[in-house]
């Protein structure tokens, strides 16, 4: 069957993107980084290590601070569906046949559950490791009105007969239920069930419907220019509001937590550049400067969903991946290849585990890769998702829930570090992926 794209005008993804990478080159993430800074600075003034204000005053200041944050947040989730739908949809129909597809899409399911486990492996073993949780006073977790000491919830291994059930329903029965819940999983499933269908069509029954698609596709990156604008005013409103509500002390105290975090990102890396080295002889800094764009605008934004666009346009135009293949597997690794999230995760788990005290057996271990490589699937790739997934791993360990609010206040940047790995994870996927399947 031939291509039914070829048939339609070239998509200004390209275009927008173009639009995008232009506003780096106009130093965006520069100013994002000193909106980061200053952020900050504002937030200790405000906040309790100073005095300088009352406690209530500084969240009035605070809330109104973080307002264009709200606002760019707002603009970013509102656009996540449609253009991830459109996007992995399209990606499908340049394919030229479904045989080829197949083979596709059993390589890349195979290569991201593999690379999730690796980083949770390296997340578990840098965390026991380092053990950053013993440096945590007992006078910081008290400050948080944890008690370590509360009953311990645990979650069972699912019975063997519920299996097929819990398969079935990944299968979304009402995809604009969805779409209303944000549930991404269901809504990936449909796009590529959809987009399947769809290059199985005649050309003259599937372009119309394209033709709508790229026009989708267009409208969301416009909308994700238009919130790129707000994105220093964003970072520096929401790095105070976060900053004001932890002293300086706390965050001295959670200093190793995150240079934990920060090695296992970096380890991850490293586990990238092998794959890119031994599968294209490229070499580390030859990659890596390929994607710095990319990757910049990945830390000034916090969002894989923003940057899609432009590792869209990197992918084929930096490390001249096929269409066929960047236009299917970066969509859907925005929505699933979750890596360094998942890294994350691991380490806050048993960060929070040795600051209560709590131990971890092996078939927890277990569980606990398991539920992360799980919850990590199908997840938005927008700010802050992350700590919704550590509560679903927390809870598989019998680590109190409340204990996230001794992290919450270092989250911000932790997120900006493991969306920069998300996306150097897509980027790898591609060009391993563009690789060996012809």
């Amino acid at each position: 069957m031939k291509n039914p794209l070829q048939f339609i005008k070239k998509s200004s993804i390209t275009e927008r993107a173009k639009s995008i990478s232009h506003l780096l080159h106009n130093k965006l993430y520069l100013k994002v980084l000193i909106a980061l800074f200053f952020g900050i600075l504002v937030g200790f003034i405000l906040g309790p290590t100073f005095g300088f204000v009352s406690t209530d005053i500084s969240k009035i200041i605070t809330e109104w601070l973080a307002l264009p944050g709200y606002v760019f947040l707002s603009l970013i989730q509102m656009i996540v569906i449609p253009l991830i739908f459109a996007s992995i949809i399209k990606g499908i129909a340049s394919n030229e046949s479904s045989s080829k597809l197949k083979k596709i899409g059993l390589s890349i399911t195979i290569y991201f559950i593999i690379t999730t486990v690796i980083a949770i492996i390296i997340g578990i073993g840098v965390a026991n490791i380092i053990q950053p949780g013993k440096y945590i006073t007992s006078d910081q977790i008290s400050a948080i009105n944890v008690d370590g000491s509360q009953e311990v919830v645990t979650t069972e291994m699912p019975k063997i007969e519920k299996i097929p059930e819990m398969i079935g329903d990944i299968f979304p029965k009402n995809v604009l239920s969805s779409m209303l819940k944000g549930d991404m999983l269901p809504i990936v499933i449909f796009s590529i069930i959809f987009g399947i269908a769809l290059i199985n069509l005649k050309k003259t029954q599937s372009k119309p419907l394209l033709d709508v698609l790229s026009s989708i596709q267009d409208v969301s990156i416009m909308i994700v220019k238009w919130a790129m604008v707000l994105a220093p005013l964003a970072v520096f409103g929401l790095m105070a509001k976060i900053s004001s509500q932890f002293g300086i002390s706390t965050l001295v105290g959670l200093g190793v937590y995150i240079l934990t975090v920060m090695l296992g990102l970096i380890l991850l890396i490293c586990v990238y550049l092998l794959i890119v080295y031994f599968s294209t002889k490229q070499k580390p800094f030859t990659f890596l400067g390929k994607i710095s764009e990319a990757q910049l605008l990945a830390f000034s934004t916090s969002s894989s969903a923003v940057v899609m666009p432009l590792s869209i346009k990197t992918a084929e135009d930096n490390l001249k991946i096929r269409k066929s293949i960047s236009q299917f597997i970066i969509p859907l690794g925005t929505t699933i290849n979750m890596d360094g999230t998942a890294l994350y995760q691991a380490i806050a788990t048993i960060f929070l585990a040795q600051v209560f005290g709590i131990e971890i057996s092996f078939l927890a271990l277990v569980l606990l890769i398991v539920t992360i490589v799980g919850a990590s699937i199908g997840t938005p790739g927008t700010p802050g998702v992350g700590i919704v997934i550590l509560s679903m791993a927390l809870t598989t360990v019998g680590v109190p829930l409340s204990g996230i609010a001794l992290i919450i206040g270092v989250d911000r940047i932790l997120d900006m570090m493991r969306t920069t790995v998300n996306v150097t994870g897509d980027l790898t996927a591609a060009t391993f992926i563009n690789k060996f399947i012809k």
